[in-house]
């Protein structure tokens, strides 16, 4: 998942986005302490992932606050 294709959706969008990569977050922590990770990178492409949403929902929030004032 690049920038590029999240600044392209709408924040509910992104909203979805970001509450299916808690989920799976959540999913690899349940994982992780019953010792069944298979690819223990996933974690951390997730995590990124989940910052990555939360700064294109950020930007947009500030640019729609900018925009009204």
């Amino acid at each position: 998942m690049n920038a590029q294709d999240l600044r392209d959706k709408t924040p509910d969008q992104l909203r979805e986005e970001l509450a299916s990569l808690k989920k799976e977050a959540f999913n690899l922590r349940f994982q992780q302490a019953t010792a069944q990770m298979e690819n223990t990178s996933r974690m951390r492409a997730v995590r990124r992932d989940v910052a990555r949403v939360n700064t294109i929902l950020n930007e947009k929030a500030a640019a729609a606050a900018s925009t009204e004032a």
